[in-house]
């Protein structure tokens, strides 16, 4: 059994007024994580993390990967979403991550992308995923906070106006483009494309829907993901043989959400995996 990862992390998104702080740190933190478990890392950070970087190496990671390998995949940025132009949403809106280049280079890496590229695996792969980024929000409660504070939490949201063209966006009743829209159920890019028929799983940092945010801190002095930094804390608290079911009741409501960091991470997936021991 072969183990593969990739660990994104994107703080930069130039052109956009919204960096984040955390997110690079995040990537560094799983990649020590998984490589003392045995895994051979691939890594992306800020102006590595183009769109077509992040879809070259998921291709990459997945379909390198044989019947039996373990494939993890870690994202910590911005997401965001998209007026659909498929037609397969009910909100009308496509969820999507946000890579480095996402104003300047070819636009999100939407939910359908990657449902198409993790489509495309080989049969037995199991998949893990983790998405330290949000999906769903309004422009209002994904405002920049003072640049002066550096310890408010910033919410890992980045609004369609701060990066798509106004021909782009959607039209308000009178016929403007709209400054925000009704937020959708907020589905992370990931879950679409995850399989519970092969056993993939998911360990969000937020709950799905309108207004539920993943917060980018400021922890013991070092900008982090909350998700990640308590994710990882409660991961070396646990046993050797310990389970993804565990690790999630390790997470939530021990350390998460909090007053500072009002988020509840959620784990997506079948029964069958949630009780599979952890990165095997």
């Amino acid at each position: 059994m072969a183990k593969r990862a990739l660990c994104i992390g994107i703080n930069n998104y130039p052109g956009t007024h919204m960096d984040l702080a955390g997110c690079v740190n995040d990537a560094n933190a799983w990649e020590a994580e998984l490589k003392a478990r045995g895994f051979e890392v691939t890594k992306l950070l800020d102006a590595q993390a183009t769109k077509a970087a992040m879809a070259q190496a998921m291709q990459a990671v997945i379909g390198g990967a044989a019947s039996g390998d373990v494939v993890v995949i870690t994202y910590s940025g911005h997401g965001t979403y998209v007026p659909d132009q498929s037609g397969d949403e009910v909100d009308g809106l496509d969820e999507g991550l946000c890579p480095y280049d996402i104003q300047t280079g070819g636009g999100a890496l939407l939910d359908d992308e990657i449902h198409q590229i993790f489509g495309a695996r080989k049969g037995g792969v199991r998949l893990v995923l983790v998405s330290d980024s949000c999906h769903s929000g309004t422009v209002t409660r994904a405002a920049a906070p003072d640049p002066d504070a550096d310890d408010v939490p910033r919410p890992r949201f980045l609004p369609m106006g701060n990066w798509l063209p106004a021909d782009k966006l959607p039209r308000a009743a009178s016929g403007k483009p709209a400054a925000s829209v009704q937020a959708p159920a907020g589905t992370s890019p990931m879950a679409k494309a995850m399989s519970r028929r092969f056993g993939d799983l998911l360990l969000a940092g937020c709950k799905e829907g309108p207004n539920n945010f993943s917060y980018d801190a400021r922890i013991a002095g070092k900008p982090a993901g909350a998700f990640t930094y308590y994710a990882l804390k409660a991961l070396k608290s646990l046993p050797e043989n310990a389970t993804y079911g565990q690790w999630h009741e390790a997470i939530t409501p021990a350390f998460l959400p909090s007053a500072s960091y009002p988020q509840i991470p959620q784990i997506v997936g079948s029964q069958d995996a949630r009780h599979r021991k952890i990165f095997s």
